[in-house]
């Protein structure tokens, strides 16, 4: 097992798409996080996520700026990492290679899980390193206090922010794993994310009941849940109270588990080709 994850980080540190989507990933949460509303503050201009007032961009709010991003726009990202992590061998048709070798496909698959999970936590890190920084920037540039979260509330947040980035990986590996390929999961999975659980949250749920009992079990809004039960700004996208934090945390737990045992499944029965 331990060799099987160390060959898997060591494909994920040696892509250049790996650091790609980390590059994008820290640029998108800076802009929209902080950037935009900053400037609409010092400009007096209106724009996405501009009703923000200047204390919300301050080092108290970092856990929850932190996490907004991930129900939606930067869980796309992990999600596309995680199809690339699997999916890969069936591009480049390297699956006979690597079970050729020696380890079995569920060893394989367990190894890819854990890189993943590890490079989850490394993305969420990087997206709070790179919060607090713009937010003492912002602090002094204000001359504003800067009041940190305290340690219990910062840990909570890192391991909110690496459950739901986790989760979003663990999609993208078992639509690779289902579809035995790249593009068409990660097609169908920006097409949910981006829009459909969107589009059911925005129009379906408020005319419909049973759409909004619905929602309070699919993995998008129960994400956006945990996230805002932990200070995620309501004007992000994705980002509402269906559930409470609790509830929340326990079903996007359990779509980890499932998407993960799911993708094993499927590997384990079928043809690799």
């Amino acid at each position: 097992m331990s060799r099987s994850v160390r060959a898997e980080l060591a494909k994920l540190v040696r892509r250049p798409a790996s650091w790609l989507l980390l590059a994008i990933t820290l640029v998108l949460s800076l802009i929209f996080t902080y950037v935009f509303p900053y400037a609409s503050i010092a400009g007096g201009t209106a724009g996405p996520n501009t009703d923000r007032t200047l204390p919300m961009l301050l080092p108290d709010h970092l856990v929850g700026n932190s996490l907004g991003g991930l129900p939606v726009f930067l869980g796309a990202i992990m999600l596309i990492l995680g199809v690339l992590t699997v999916g890969g061998e069936y591009g480049w048709g390297t699956w006979k290679t690597v079970l050729s070798q020696g380890p079995s496909r569920q060893e394989v698959y367990a190894g890819k899980l854990l890189a993943l999970a590890a490079a989850a936590l490394v993305v969420v890190l990087s997206v709070f390193a790179v919060g607090a920084v713009a937010a003492a920037l912002i602090a002094v540039a204000e001359s504003q206090p800067a009041s940190w979260p305290g340690a219990g509330d910062l840990l909570t947040g890192i391991g909110a922010g690496w459950l739901i980035a986790t989760m979003w990986a663990m999609l993208g590996a078992v639509l690779a794993v289902a579809l035995r390929a790249v593009a068409l999961p990660v097609g169908l999975g920006l097409v949910w994310l981006l829009a459909v659980q969107n589009l059911l949250a925005a129009i379906a749920a408020p005319l419909l009941d049973w759409v909004a009992q619905m929602q309070k079990g699919l993995p998008g809004p129960n994400a956006g849940s945990l996230a805002a039960a932990l200070g995620a700004a309501g004007d992000t996208p994705g980002v509402a109270m269906v559930v409470g934090g609790g509830q929340a945390a326990l079903v996007v737990a359990a779509y980890l588990v499932a998407f993960a045992a799911l993708g094993g499944l499927l590997l384990q029965r079928r043809d690799i080709d």
